[in-house]
């Protein structure tokens, strides 16, 4: 199904909860931002113990636990891998339930378009359930022709305690496991330095970085311009519920299938609390949590768009003015947009 505004729109999977399709209007032209992986619609058989959700990878989704499993839910729990039911799909809103329990709570999604916007605005609540889990969203953006990766202050960027491939029969990781960098420029490799702003960081790996939100943050954000496409990706959040924005760099580093060493040109931007991937810090490093209380109604909260911009010019900041998101480059390009200033106060 297709939910739209004027000059945006998205599609919504509901058998998986994932959105895709996503397409903003800007300078005439169509932007269409999200990677779509190449076994997806060929009805290739997945092997025997694939997440039912790597069938359909790309686009957008919600993870509850993030990088892990509950009970013997697939990889990044049921959101992404079981049946969405839609209950309202107009007016520029899809509201949906997973038919599934997180943590024997409700879980309900919002996606929300507005005309003017280039932004889609996403909750995800939680009604009940019992102890704590981690989430984080989930976008693969399309980078096959490279890009420029900035992000809000970080106080430390690390990896987790292993590489995202050990096997080298199967596939190649770049990065040190585990290890820290104030300088994402100058991060450790296994063959020097690489530098995380920049995409592709190594020919043919797969790899996995977080970046802890610096404290005193008051807008998570992520900007990606898209070499040879003239535009920009924008991942924002609220630091103080989702303090990690973790990087995963999937460039033809495993060659098992269904990737089969052709999973090329895509960057995670997944967002969110996830404090068991930290392979040196700790929670307590972290400006928010490390993962959510369940219990009483908890509502999470982030934002996707996409813009007309030129990508020789790097992010170099963005900010909330007034009803506007503005975003500077680095030599000068800005652009200004409305923007639901709002939408990223948390109320639980």
């Amino acid at each position: 199904m297709q939910i739209s505004a004027l000059g945006i729109s998205f599609g919504f999977n509901a058998a998986f909860g994932l959105m895709d399709s996503f397409c903003v209007k800007d300078q005439g032209r169509s932007i269409t931002p999200l990677h779509r992986a190449p076994w997806v619609g060929s009805d290739e058989e997945m092997p025997p113990d694939a997440a039912p959700h790597l069938a359909v990878l790309g686009g957008d989704f919600f993870c509850a636990p993030f990088g892990a499993r509950e009970g013997f839910s697939p990889l990044h729990g049921w959101p992404p891998n079981s049946r969405w039911h839609v209950t309202q799909a107009n007016g520029g809103i899809l509201e949906a339930e997973l038919e599934r329990r997180v943590f024997d709570a409700q879980l309900r999604k919002r996606l929300v378009v507005r005309d003017g916007h280039p932004f889609v605005y996403q909750s995800h609540t939680f009604d009940g359930g019992n102890g704590r889990v981690s989430c984080a969203n989930h976008a693969s953006v399309s980078v096959r022709n490279g890009a420029h990766i900035r992000t809000s202050p970080k106080a430390i960027w690390e990896t987790p305690a292993t590489p995202q491939e050990t096997d080298p029969t199967r596939g190649r990781s770049a990065l040190v496991y585990p290890t820290q960098s104030e300088n994402p420029k100058a991060f450790p490799a296994t063959d020097g330095m690489v530098n995380l702003t920049s995409y592709p960081w190594r020919d043919r790996n797969e790899d996995f970085v977080i970046g802890i939100e610096a404290k005193g943050s008051s807008l998570g954000w992520t900007a990606v311009s898209r070499l040879g496409s003239g535009d920009l990706f924008l991942s924002l959040r609220n630091p103080v519920q989702l303090p990690m924005t973790m990087l995963w760099h999937s460039n033809g580093g495993r060659d098992y299938p269904p990737w089969s060493a052709r999973h090329v040109g895509c960057l995670g931007v997944e967002e969110g609390a996830a404090a068991h991937l930290l392979g040196i810090s700790k929670e307590a490093d972290l400006c928010g949590p490390g993962e959510i209380e369940l219990g009483n109604r908890v509502v999470i909260r982030h934002v996707i768009g996409a813009i007309d911009w030129p990508t020789e010019d790097p992010v170099d900041n963005v900010v909330i003015d007034g009803e506007a998101l503005v975003v500077t480059g680095e030599t000068g390009a800005i652009s200004q947009v409305p923007f639901d200033v709002e939408f990223l106060n948390v109320e639980n």
